[in-house]
């Protein structure tokens, strides 16, 4: 079925295009085969609509711009070459040319709006019901009608879909997709909560304090479209060359009628007219049209080979021509789980067990991402123990083992608990204590597991010419200043907001020709839509960050954004190169034209050439 409704889609979308080339194809066959009915008063019909059905584009876009005074662009000089033709009788070499032209634009159309959807469907990508907790019990609503004041039930590992206050006594919370933090937060009642975050542990009850287009993703989406709007557009090629190429051709065309007459003795206006419509039904750029998109979709479908997807084929340019580069942390340079980078117990604390063998039997109980890191850690000791764990959800462990009191957890679970901790101590955030009757017997110092890859991946981008990284996040000023050491990078910026990330982004654009930035976040959507290129990681990014960026790492590897920049560079060498053999071609052919010498078979064969050259060329790159 769905097979079925994208042939529908696509011959819906292309109608015109498929009948004109139909028309043209059995128009050609039936002249080689000279059918005794397609005489002069058919064929010229049968022409005629396979050429306006195709053409009428052209002719509106070139009389529109005629009409407010634009005259050398491509559409110009398109319908001034074809309708040259059709004066000439060349009907099937006039439907040829513009069916090539549109062919080559509909190509380039359907690469930008291949991956492209309209930005506020994000504002769809939530749940569709929300479980309402009400006097007479749980009910099951859509979320349109769950309203300001409502208590919403979320089960852990449920995305928070509406920004309120917790009205649980404490709950955990992964935020590292709004805020850029990476350890989980925990949360009392009353404290506010954000759409986006994600319940660790345990159920929770939330009352709703804003509605869905009042909501922080909302608001961030909204950021997304504004920053969208005012990402310069890079003109395409054609368009630039049309300006310079059509007044040479058009004057040019002049010049072959008229300047004959000045220097031949016997001047013959209708040849010189003849001959000067060949000369503009051979300059049109339609080889030229061909050629440099399919130097584009050749490296689109390398990089897709790769699990890089662009969303348009400028990007691809941009991309090979960046000169500084930003990254977020948590979940970009850095993997969504922790591991333990120093691990201090203190004996003593239990006679009879093993301090590790009762942390394995704490954490191996439980599913949070620092109890996995340090059952990860500790291994499977000889000692095996069943303890009946207690889990204070973001918080840490409890347990009864040989009549103490045993706790594993956060410095803020610790004091909670009444255990004295290093008063001065600033790396105490990224502890993990245990505690036994109330006295500290050590502690595990967490760090977040940077990326596999992610030197090899900053030492690449380094010999491919960018030598300018920073990194913003909204994680502590001091872990990102130590990725920052780590990389050798630049300029870092933590504890950022996503305004104050777009507003930092927006000073280095104004100094950088071109930079880009790797995000996988909500609070990334502005700056991946504001920078020249935004790249997004696929795998583990949220809706906002892929669908705002220009560019997406199918599998989140960092390798694959220096691999990207490559294929951008051996693509805009191949592009350069269809550029110059077509242009040069064209340029023999128009002298042979203005000479006489070139017909317009000769032309479209020409024309046809050049695009086989540069369809062998451009796969190249695969």
């Amino acid at each position: 079925m769905k097979k079925r409704k994208w042939i529908e889609g696509l011959i819906t979308s292309y109608w015109d295009t498929l009948v004109s080339a139909f028309l043209l194809g059995g128009g050609l066959l039936l002249d080689y085969f000279d059918v005794f009915w397609f005489h002069s008063e058919i064929k010229w019909s049968w022409y005629l609509i396979a050429y306006f059905l195709i053409g009428k584009n052209v002719l509106t876009n070139a009389f529109n711009l005629l009409v407010k005074g634009g005259v050398f662009n491509e559409f110009f000089l398109m319908s001034l070459a074809t309708l040259g033709a059709i004066y000439l009788g060349e009907l099937a070499e006039a439907v040829s040319v513009m069916l090539f032209y549109t062919v080559g634009e509909q190509m380039q159309h359907s690469a930008v709006k291949r991956a492209r959807t309209n930005i506020k469907a994000m504002l769809e990508k939530v749940p569709d019901t929300l479980i309402r907790v009400g006097s007479g019990g749980l009910e099951q609503l859509p979320l349109r009608s769950v309203k300001i004041g409502d208590t919403v039930l979320y089960r852990a590992g449920d995305k928070v879909a509406l920004d309120g206050e917790v009205e649980s006594d404490e709950a955990a919370f992964d935020t590292s997709s709004s805020t850029g933090e990476s350890m989980p937060k925990t949360f009392s009642t009353g404290d506010e909560v954000l759409a986006g975050y994600i319940v660790l542990g345990k159920s929770v009850k939330v009352k709703v304090t804003r509605e869905l287009r009042q909501s922080a993703t909302a608001r961030i989406v909204r950021m997304v479209e504004r920053a969208a709007e005012k990402k310069s557009k890079s003109q395409r090629f054609i368009s630039a060359f049309a300006r310079v190429y059509t007044p040479i051709v058009v004057f040019g065309a002049l010049g072959v009628v008229f300047l004959p007459y000045l220097f031949l003795p016997s001047y013959d206006f209708e040849l010189w007219l003849y001959r000067a419509l060949i000369f503009l039904v051979i300059s049109c750029p339609c080889a030229l049209v061909i050629s440099i998109p399919l130097g584009y979709f050749g490296g689109l479908g390398a990089a897709a080979r790769k699990g890089i997807f662009f969303k348009g084929a400028n990007y691809l340019d941009r991309l090979a021509k960046i000169d500084t580069l930003f990254f977020d942390k948590t979940g970009t340079l850095t993997e969504n789980e922790f591991e333990v980078s120093d691990m201090n117990l203190t004996p003593g604390h239990l006679e009879n067990l093993n301090v590790e063998a009762v942390v394995y039997a704490m954490t191996s109980r439980s599913s949070h991402p620092v109890s996995r890191a340090l059952s990860k850690k500790i291994g499977v000791p000889n000692q095996f123990l069943e303890l009946e764990v207690n889990e204070i959800s973001g918080l840490g462990l409890k347990a009864e083992v040989d009549g103490k009191t045993v706790l594993l957890g956060s410095p803020s679970f610790m004091k909670r608990e009444g255990v004295g901790l290093p008063v001065d101590d600033k790396k105490q955030d990224a502890w993990v204590v245990l505690a036994v009757n109330g006295q500290m017997a050590g502690h595990f110092v967490l760090e977040e597991k940077v990326k596999d890859g992610a030197a090899m991946a900053m030492a690449h981008l380094r010999r491919l010419g960018i030598q300018s990284f920073g990194i913003l996040s909204g994680d502590r000023h001091s872990k990102v200043e130590k990725l920052k050491n780590q990389f050798d990078m630049r300029w870092a910026y933590g504890e950022l907001l996503p305004e104050d990330k777009l507003q930092i982004l927006t000073q280095h654009k104004s100094i950088s020709k071109n930079l880009a930035y790797v995000g996988d976040g909500i609070n990334d959507g502005p700056v991946l839509a504001m920078a020249d290129v935004g790249i997004a990681m696929g795998q583990s990014g949220s809706d906002v960050a892929v669908e705002a960026a220009d560019v997406v790492i199918q599998d989140d590897k960092l390798e694959k954004i220096p691999q990207g920049v490559e294929i951008g560079k051996k693509t805009r060498v191949i592009v350069w190169q269809n550029i110059v053999m077509a242009i040069g071609i064209k340029v023999l052919v128009l002298a042979l034209g203005a000479a006489g010498m070139a017909s317009l078979w000769e032309a479209i064969f020409a024309d046809v050439g050049v695009a086989l050259l540069a369809i062998l060329n451009a796969i190249r790159i695969k």
